[in-house]
């Protein structure tokens, strides 16, 4: 077991083979990847453990520097076991060259494999092998909220206490009703985008009026349309998003002998704030996280049509879309071409399996607390509101101070008052 020194803590990997599909243990086995952390002054043997899921779906979990923000609160009473989520991180990820080799109904049976029902069962699977019947502690980010209320919902026995930030997702409603609640969110975003920073609207204009007029690469060689500009919008819903977006709008333009040009730094800019081509799973899994035995057949595509102020158009102004995926970004996307069949496969599939028990949340023993960021551009809170009342010993803290991803600005204060929430709950 390999242990690194950080900056007040220290970590250990731990390497699983798991199923990858559980109905068929002695079938295909994937390699699951977890990197353990507890603080240097403490013995690691005598905490109990939080599992840490990342949001996504389709990231790895955090890489750790030392002891800070969310981590360092949590180092104080736990060992923490960083998870990479089948598929992510070192956990037999999945990219373009690791499906090649399989037939199309094997690829389209590979990724079916990855959605929350299969991370916890994997999660399960880790826990018997680390602690045996032991329970240990969840904490749950974005997506990571759908695993923890799947974990409740299907493996509650394993579960010492839960918590969830910016993830508290809807238990029955479809991709159709979640895109036609976000968009309107975005809207509101981009009118506060737009009214902050006053010299923004003309600018996206200019760029998207020089889009649409010339044909830009960028430096993959793949062409920067207007719609992959709008995508990163994607960033107006995060804690420090909308200045990195108008400071990396400010320099886009440079004045030419025949006219304005893209500056190189804007298009590697643009390169490196949308990562679809690095995880491909963020886009051929991120309708299907919503469905239960319905197809999504790609709902933010269809539900744009109901929002025109979204399509561009030169006599009015731009909009910058959110965190929605197109069909067409997997013509667009380098990355992303070779799985264009295998997209469309999975936006038609319908035989999704449940994921939520509503009867077991509704008896839910666990105590969880949940972070509820009111104006979060990601998750309705409407829809949170209602599983929340859907779900027994569920705590919340609503709050307005944070975007989505506070606990990556905040993290010490925002879980501090989350186990407070647990704890207090216990005296009662």
């Amino acid at each position: 077991m390999n242990e690194t020194r950080l900056a007040g803590a220290k970590t250990a990997e731990h390497w699983f083979s798991l199923p990858l599909d559980y109905s068929d243990p002695d079938g295909p086995a994937i390699k699951v990847f977890a990197r353990e952390v507890w603080a240097a002054d403490k013995m690691r043997e005598s905490l109990p453990m939080l599992v840490f899921f990342q949001g996504g779906p389709g990231f790895g979990a955090l890489r750790p520097l030392g002891r800070s923000g969310w981590l360092d609160r949590a180092l104080e009473e736990f060992r923490v076991l960083l998870l990479d989520q089948r598929g992510t991180g070192r956990s037999s990820p999945i990219h373009a060259g690791a499906l090649a080799p399989l037939s199309p109904d094997r690829q389209f049976h590979y990724l079916c494999q990855h959605r929350a029902d299969n991370i916890v069962r994997d999660a399960e699977a880790i826990r018997r092998q680390l602690l045996g019947e032991r329970p240990w502690s969840i904490l749950g980010q974005s997506f990571g909220g759908f695993c923890v209320l799947r974990y409740l919902s299907a493996a509650h026995r394993g579960l010492k206490e839960a918590y969830i930030t910016g993830g508290i997702p809807s238990l029955v409603r479809s991709a159709d009703e979640v895109y036609r609640a976000t968009f309107l969110r975005v809207a509101q975003k981009n009118q506060a985008f737009f009214s902050r920073f006053p010299g923004a609207q003309a600018l996206a204009d200019r760029i998207a009026a020089h889009l649409s007029a010339n044909e830009v690469r960028l430096p993959d060689g793949a062409r920067l349309t207007v719609e992959r500009f709008q995508l990163l919008g994607i960033h107006l819903g995060m804690e420090e998003g909308p200045e990195a977006l108008y400071y990396l709008m400010e320099q886009a333009l440079l004045p030419g002998p025949s006219g304005e040009t893209l500056n190189p730094l804007f298009l590697h800019g643009v390169m490196q704030m949308l990562d679809y081509d690095t995880n491909p799973i963020f886009s051929l899994l991120h309708e299907p996280i919503y469905n239960q035995g319905r197809a999504s057949r790609w709902a933010a595509h269809r539900i744009r049509q109901e929002y025109p102020e979204f399509g561009y158009r030169p006599d009015r102004p731009l909009k910058f879309t959110g965190e929605m995926i197109f069909p067409w970004m997997f013509d667009q996307f380098e990355g992303l071409k070779p799985m264009a069949s295998l997209a469309r496969r999975l936006a038609e599939h319908e035989a999704w399996p449940p994921l939520y028990d509503l009867g077991q949340l509704a008896s839910n023993p666990v105590p969880t607390a949940a972070a509820v960021y009111t104006g979060d551009m990601f998750v309705e809170q409407a829809y949170s509101e209602e599983t929340i009342e859907q779900v027994a010993n569920l705590t919340a803290w609503r709050t307005s101070e944070y975007e989505h991803n506070g606990i990556r600005m905040d993290g010490y204060r925002i879980l501090d008052r989350l186990i407070d929430l647990n704890r207090q709950r216990r005296l009662r």
